[in-house]
């Protein structure tokens, strides 16, 4: 989702910014931000807790965070052009499911944004698995709830944990250089730069 549907990669850090602000982090977090694509926030803040321990408990960081993301993909919107016709042109041949490292306040205010949610039959967050990306565990639910094999299913990502957890499940991969150069993405079955490209290779031409 964060990144392939939407652009948001840089909210999430303006979010985790402005959090760690107000809690007075703000020039000594020692988080590489770019280091966490594809992963969970749940896992940003452990790393941050254990770290720093902070009196803050880690409900109340998430919670603070899904907050401030949620206020800033309002008033943006940013969803990547070509992304919803693309999901119009693939509804009707594929079954799609939405599996995305952030929890599901996040997802549910990204599927809010021009009707996307009609699109996805099955949504499964980091909360409803044992491990996230890396693991293939997020992308395995999300095959068993479409009742479709793990090896007939197409992973879109745009990171490199993520391209890791859709071979680790043993499906393609295609990525998008969305967020990360191609070379970071290089383990992908396909690397693409564009939404055309991912309909030319889901929908080719008779």
């Amino acid at each position: 989702m964060d990144g392939v549907v939407v652009d948001s990669e840089p909210l999430h850090e303006r979010a985790f910014r402005e959090v760690l602000e107000e809690i007075g982090y703000a020039r000594s977090h020692g988080i590489d931000f770019a280091a966490y694509y594809g992963k969970s926030d749940l896992v940003v803040w452990r790393d941050f807790i254990a770290r720093h321990r902070p009196p803050h408990s880690l409900a109340e960081l998430l919670a603070r965070k899904e907050e401030k993301f949620a206020a800033l993909l309002q008033g943006e919107e940013p969803i990547f052009k070509g992304l919803p016709e693309l999901l119009e042109k693939l509804s009707p041949g594929y079954a799609l499911a939405l599996a995305s490292g952030s929890r599901h306040p996040t997802i549910n205010a990204v599927l809010d944004l021009r009707g996307l949610r009609r699109f996805f039959r099955a949504v499964v967050s980091s909360e409803d698995v044992e491990h996230g990306k890396p693991a293939p565990d997020i992308f395995l639910r999300a095959a068993e709830l479409l009742s479709v094999a793990p090896n007939v299913c197409c992973v879109i990502e745009d990171s490199s944990a993520g391209v890791e957890a859709g071979l680790a499940a043993g499906m393609t991969v295609i990525a998008i250089t969305n967020s990360l150069p191609i070379e970071k993405l290089a383990r992908a079955t396909k690397v693409v730069r564009t939404y055309v490209e991912i309909e030319s290779l889901l929908l080719p031409s008779p």
